[in-house]
């Protein structure tokens, strides 16, 4: 199966940028702005999980890297973190709050 999919990626300094690029351009990933890019990943059974093993197999990730993907599916979109966590956005406090969740679906 194939899957259409925008990644995200903020790597901490001295990231293996180069891991990830080669990954990216393996992939035939688009530019998609600062820190994002687009392709079409091949998956079995499970796109989160293969698209995980996969950049883990390429990238020497460290502890604060972070990499999210959001991908569509039946024509919806859905994003998460495969790599780090969400942190407080700059913009925190500065508007009305709303809740978190692990899961982005839009």
């Amino acid at each position: 199966m194939k899957r259409f999919a925008w990644l995200s990626y903020d790597l901490s300094v001295g990231g293996d940028y180069d891991g990830l690029y080669a990954w990216l351009d393996d992939h035939a990933a688009k530019e998609a702005g600062d820190s994002v890019a687009v392709f079409w990943f091949d998956y079995e059974k499970n796109f989160y999980k293969e698209l995980k093993e996969s950049l883990s197999q390429s990238v020497a990730l460290k502890s604060h890297d972070r990499i999210y993907v959001v991908a569509t599916r039946d024509g919806k979109a859905k994003g998460r973190f495969l790599f780090g966590k969400r942190r407080a956005p700059p913009w925190a406090g500065r508007g009305s709050a709303s809740g978190e969740s692990e899961e982005d679906a839009g």
